[in-house]
């Protein structure tokens, strides 16, 4: 029998950490939590300098092995740990390309290129910081608001999923951003109110949503892709 996965996730906290928690429940991992957040110092420590010297979170530690960014650790754990009964990623070629489409699209577009602009400029958030920035952050939100239309588009023919009728790690990324855009007050499309009322139905999505809180029972939850 081979022996299971020694997996430790630092961070809790963020849009981004849930990302990784979600991507472990979904695939019905068994891992445990440092729960450090983002500028705590918790990230500048002697210790996790060493594991991460960019200080950042999340971090994934599968036994000797260290990665960082939230969306390299969700395609990381889609291709090392999917099954064909819990699969966060397509097999086909093509079908394979039109996921890191998405990946790429939400990580460039709607999370670094828009949201996290505003993060970096908002008065109640980074911006003193980074410096307030009222018409940058502004700016940053129609632009996010430009870039939906293409998540718009896709869910437009009726597809429960970007992927069609197939959730993947793609809607991970995707939900974290609508949800953070929710929170910021951008608003999100029409299409991806439906959407996101399915998304949080999801076993894995809320025990994500605790476990990304505070330290929690880890249940790998039974749901099919």
């Amino acid at each position: 029998m081979a022996a299971l996965p020694d997996l430790t996730l630092w961070g809790v906290g963020t849009s981004r950490t849930i990302r990784p928690h979600w991507a472990m429940h979904e695939l019905g991992l068994t891992y445990k939590t440092k729960p450090i957040g983002p500028r705590t110092g918790e990230t500048k420590t002697a210790e996790y300098t060493r594991l991460n010297p960019r200080q950042k979170v999340p971090l994934l530690q599968d036994g000797d092995f260290c990665i960082g960014e939230s969306a390299a650790i969700v395609a990381y754990l889609s291709q090392m740990y999917s099954t064909p009964e819990r699969s966060l990623i397509p097999e086909a070629p093509r079908e394979h390309a039109k996921w890191l489409e998405w990946c790429f699209f939400i990580v460039a577009e709607l999370d670094s290129t828009s949201l996290y602009v505003m993060r970096r400029h908002r008065a109640d958030a980074l911006g003193p910081i980074y410096g307030v920035a009222p018409e940058v952050a502004a700016k940053a939100g129609e632009y996010f608001r430009e870039q939906l239309r293409h998540v718009e588009v896709a869910l437009a023919d009726g597809r429960t999923f970007l992927m069609g009728d197939r959730f993947t790690s793609a809607d991970i990324l995707l939900t974290t951003c609508l949800e953070w855009a929710i929170v910021y007050g951008v608003g999100i499309c029409d299409n991806a109110q439906p959407y996101l009322e399915r998304i949080r139905t999801r076993p894995a999505y809320q025990l994500a949503k605790t476990a990304n809180v505070a330290l929690a029972p880890i249940v790998p939850v039974q749901q099919k892709a």
